[in-house]
């Protein structure tokens, strides 16, 4: 394809992407299955070359910042208080799911050595990080439940490469041994950790040394990839590399960046996230096309493959289901026993998470990665393409509803001090910060107006921490004050720019003023 062509090409797909989003959003379904959807359509358009993903590409490109990405934002805290349901998850379902649907395959297809058969398996078994956020982002859910899934998103790409790339092995050289595999399972993954937090404590380091706000952006971008390429150079888990450091990072990009290099920061990576997994989901539908033509068409997937793929989906489905009821119903016993380790999530919190398995990305990348002399390798194409999918446009369109009849209450462990209690004590400290500097050196006032509108906020934010009901209603009127006040100083601001009464640098001067106001009442009425 000539090099404008291929500019003309990603043109269009960002055209769609647009399109596609926009009517997600009127007709409120998730953007992941209108790009979904979308790709697939746009790949049968006459005149439109086939698309060819490389998979090795892809995973390097897109997996790394949006894995970074989620790490970022990642609740240290709750991430170790649930660290062992995170593993369960991450870990544990993979391998059942990889045992489950390896079994249900050769049972299927007999001819299909057992290796290409648990090689399918760890192909389908990790639910997809980037289908994972971009349904959580558009429900809402207990903070328990939420950190379970982000979490085991952040991790279980891990287990299903590793297990992936054994069973390839094993397939390939008719040997496979359980210790070694275990152990080198134990090295990459503890390798990953100690490279992402080299890398991340590094990488923070020197950020505090750039300066140039613009550096410092450009630096937390390229952090991710330099933690994934550092992990799999030195031939342990990039994936865990990636989110050790995001994990770093994140924890302390709150004493490293400023308060502008924070907004500038946030607004760059949103835009550049949106349009990475917009771009993943729509080039996931656009490789239908060549999936299909590798395999011989739509007549043979449905000839040959139909029953051994509906197998595949129906095994991948229920295992997840088994898997996390049946820990749930440990967690039960153990604390009947005496032994507490953690609450059970109870049935229909077990639902909605058996139900949150959506596949993607890494599934058709790891399955465009099986070697041309594979047995098998039709049927993992079609079964990967098809698990991506079904989850897609069934568990991502339907999710919501599941919630919604779960009736979910949010149970998880409480901080210390609440919203309003937090608020206080940040006025507090402000107050006394202001008061240490109001007065002269003769004693005399120096700031009075400045030390008047500190003590009147501290003592509205004490007041507003011992009544709580009263002050969510009260906290939204006067932001909505606010923000109508915005809206009239912004609107008298282009007023006078229309009538030549003031400059573009006045314009543009006052105007970053009336946004910020803005941004901070708007984010301090949505807590």
């Amino acid at each position: 394809m000539h090099p404008a062509e291929t500019f003309e090409l990603v043109f269009t797909l960002l055209l769609a992407i647009l399109a596609l989003h926009w009517f997600a959003e009127r007709a409120k379904l998730p953007p992941s299955v209108a790009l979904l959807v979308g790709g697939g359509a746009l790949a049968f358009l006459p005149g439109l070359p086939v698309i060819e993903l490389d998979p090795e590409l892809v995973l390097v490109l897109f997996l790394p910042p949006l894995l970074m990405d989620g790490a970022y934002y990642t609740a240290l805290a709750a991430f170790r208080r649930h660290s062992a349901g995170i593993l369960s998850l991450a870990i544990g379902a993979v391998v059942f799911t990889t045992l489950v649907v390896g079994l249900v395959v050769h049972w299927l297809v007999p001819a299909l050595p057992w290796a290409a058969c648990f090689a399918l398996g760890a192909i389908v078994s990790p639910p997809d990080a980037v289908s994972a956020r971009a349904v959580l982002q558009r429900v809402k859910l207990p903070r328990r439940l939420t950190t379970l899934l982000e979490g085991e998103s952040l991790l279980n790409d891990a287990s299903g490469l590793v297990l992936f790339r054994f069973a390839v092995a094993a397939a390939l050289t008719g040997s496979f041994d359980a210790v070694d595999a275990s152990r080198e399972f134990g090295f990459l993954a503890i390798g990953g950790v100690v490279v992402g937090a080299v890398v991340g404590g590094a990488w923070t380091f020197l950020l505090r040394r750039l300066g140039d706000e613009t550096l410092m952006i450009l630096a937390s971008l390229i952090l991710g990839w330099a933690a994934y390429l550092a992990g799999e150079a030195i031939h342990v888990s990039g994936v865990i590399s990636t989110v050790t450091a995001g994990l770093v990072f994140g924890w302390y990009q709150h004493v490293v960046f400023t308060a502008s290099v924070r907004i500038r920061a946030g607004a760059f990576w949103h835009v550049m996230v949106f349009l990475m997994e917009a771009m993943i989901f729509i080039l996931i539908g656009l490789s239908l096309r060549g999936v299909l033509e590798r395999v011989g068409g739509f007549e043979t997937v449905l000839a040959t493959m139909a029953v051994p793929v509906v197998g595949v989906i129906v095994a991948m489905t229920l295992a997840r289901f088994v898997w996390i009821f049946g820990c749930d119903a440990v967690l039960a016993l153990l604390n009947r026993l005496g032994f507490p380790i953690d609450d059970p999530l109870g049935p229909r919190a077990a639902t909605v998470m058996s139900w949150a398995g959506m596949r993607g990305v890494v599934t058709l990348a790891v399955a465009l990665t099986v070697p041309e002399t594979m047995p098998g390798r039709d049927l993992m194409l079609v079964a990967a393409f098809a698990a991506i999918l079904v989850t897609v446009l069934l568990q991502g369109t339907t999710l919501g509803l599941v919630i919604r009849a779960a009736n979910l209450s949010d149970r998880g462990v409480r901080p210390a001090l609440s919203l309003a209690q937090a608020e206080a004590a940040v006025a507090a400290a402000q107050l006394v910060a202001v008061r240490s500097q109001a007065y002269a050196d003769d004693g005399t006032l120096a700031h009075p107006r400045l030390l008047e509108g500190f003590q009147r906020r501290a003592d509205q934010a004490f007041q507003n921490a011992d009544d709580e009901d009263t002050f969510v209603d009260e906290i939204t009127a006067h932001y909505d004050l606010v923000l109508e006040a915005v809206r009239a100083g912004r609107a008298e601001l282009v007023r006078l720019h229309r009538a030549h009464q003031i400059s573009d640098e006045t314009l543009h001067d006052l105007e970053r003023d009336l946004d910020l106001e803005e941004l901070s009442a708007t984010a301090a009425k949505s807590l």
